[in-house]
């Protein structure tokens, strides 16, 4: 039996803990204000809210409930936009009105939901940071500019936030229903969990595999990655960075361990879809998902990452690069699962690029990550990922080899993308044609230079050598 606190009801259900949030919220508790759109995390029309006590104080994120098995929020609170609802409208939902943000309505309750989420974050209000707060939430109706002056209202609006006791302000400046002040007290009276083991199948976010296997999954029950605290740690030591599997995208921007290591961390995992993806997206999820253009493989791949593979109490270590031997094909046996990545710092310096369709909320067309270390104008050491241009995310080999020890400048970087190109085995798809991806990853490639190293590298000085 599941049980987790919906809006301000406690709920039971014996249903398969595969199955989905979305479902359950509609066909069980008719509550129809959580939309069914695109079922596959892109629209953010089915965006609930997921919060849990952590430090002492309730923690909330919004998710895409489509995606979402209810194994994955069991113990928590789960809030709908019914569960927002008050006497009189909130300022969230007052200032949609004011500024004839709604049309067709249908997206409306999820981008309510995102800011409201907004509004219960810890940090000081700020216009940029609630536009950032509704990146997963589309409408094909207003053309967004009303939108954004909503979220601009609210920012004004919540001048004056306390960033302690964000919920009690909230609810005594009519943001939020008074029920969530005592969420806490009530998510501790919940039965204890049952402790899961690792025999069951696992899963992590299940943003992929949901999209994928749908039917296969709602009828299951699994063990999942959310409920093992051993999993979810990130520790910097002994020249060292060693990250828990069930690590999210989203628990990596908020650690200061992990982002102290890299400056421009905020703008390379931004471009990692949405922020209710970023939520519950796992690394090892990722990892083990497989696809040619995973963000994070790519990510990790540039810093020459291994992974820790666990079965019963047996261990073994391998590169991330060793991890893939054809496309979906894993050097992964029957029951082994990731428990943690680690990787060598420091690592010299680092890039993440990506071309997509859409710069934001998009699967690469493709992708490509560089550490680079150089000292006394030497290339020391490369470590260089591509995804998007083969059947298995790629570290570049030959290219990265061909690039120790040699000088840096636009005659070693032109002599690289030779080798580079050669390395390379794309296909022509919906995402671009054979050509158009070489050119890509070429610019891609390029780019990591320029943005690395502008004092020596320019892009004329590279087209004009080319």
């Amino acid at each position: 039996m599941i049980e987790f606190i919906l809006n301000d009801k406690k709920v039971a259900t014996p249903l398969p803990n595969g199955s989905l949030l979305l479902d359950f919220i509609r066909e069980n508790q008719h509550l129809t204000g959580t939309k069914i759109g695109c079922r596959e995390g892109d629209c953010g029309a089915c965006t609930v809210l997921v919060g849990e006590v952590k430090n002492g104080q309730m923690s909330y994120q919004q998710i895409p409930s489509c995606l979402t098995p209810i194994g994955n929020v069991e113990g928590r609170h789960v809030v709908t936009i019914e569960g927002l609802n008050m006497d009189e409208l909130s300022p969230a939902q007052q200032h949609f009105v004011d500024e004839a943000s709604t049309q067709c309505g249908f997206c409306t309750p999820g981008f309510v939901v995102s800011l409201s989420q907004y509004c219960l974050s810890q940090d000081a209000p700020d216009t940029d940071k609630a536009i950032e707060s509704i990146s997963g939430n589309i409408c094909r109706c207003t053309g967004y500019k009303p939108i954004e002056r909503a979220a601009d209202k609210l920012t004004q609006s919540l001048a004056g936030k306390s960033t302690t006791q964000t919920v009690d302000w909230l609810v005594q400046n009519n943001f939020l229903p008074t029920y969530f002040k005592d969420i806490p007290n009530r998510l501790a009276r919940l039965a204890p969990k049952e402790k899961t083991n690792f025999g069951q199948q696992i899963i992590g976010g299940g943003t992929d595999l949901y999209v994928q296997k749908h039917e296969e999954l709602v009828t299951q029950d699994f063990d999942f990655v959310i409920n093992h605290k051993e999993l979810k740690f990130i520790k910097v030591a002994n020249n060292t960075c060693t990250i828990g599997a069930g690590i999210t995208v989203t628990d990596l921007l908020e650690s200061k361990d992990f982002s102290g290591l890299f400056p421009d961390l905020a703008k390379h995992l931004k471009l990692v879809s949405s922020a209710m993806i970023r939520n519950v997206s796992t690394l090892a999820g990722n990892f083990v998902n497989a696809s040619p253009i995973g963000d994070m493989t790519a990510f990790f791949l540039a810093l020459n990452a291994q992974i820790t593979l666990a079965k019963d109490h047996q261990k073994r270590i391998i590169f991330l690069k060793h991890f893939y031997k054809g496309y979906k094909d894993l050097d992964k046996g029957e029951g082994e699962i990731i428990t943690e990545i680690i990787f060598n710092i420091p690592f010299g310096k680092f890039n993440f690029e990506k071309v997509s369709k859409r710069t934001h909320l998009d699967i690469a067309s493709v992708n490509s990550a560089a550490s680079i270390k150089i000292k006394n104008g030497i290339i020391q050491e490369a470590h260089i990922s591509a995804g998007g241009i083969g059947p298995i995310p790629t570290y570049l080999s030959d290219t990265c080899n061909f690039l120790n020890n040699k000088e840096l400048s636009p005659t070693t970087i032109i002599e690289a993308n030779n080798i580079l190109q050669k390395e390379i085995s794309p296909i022509s798809d919906v995402r671009g044609s054979v050509e158009y991806k070489r050119l890509l990853l070429r610019q891609l490639f390029f780019a990591h230079f320029i943005e690395l190293y502008p004092e020596t590298i320019s892009l004329s000085n590279l087209i004009l050598q080319s």
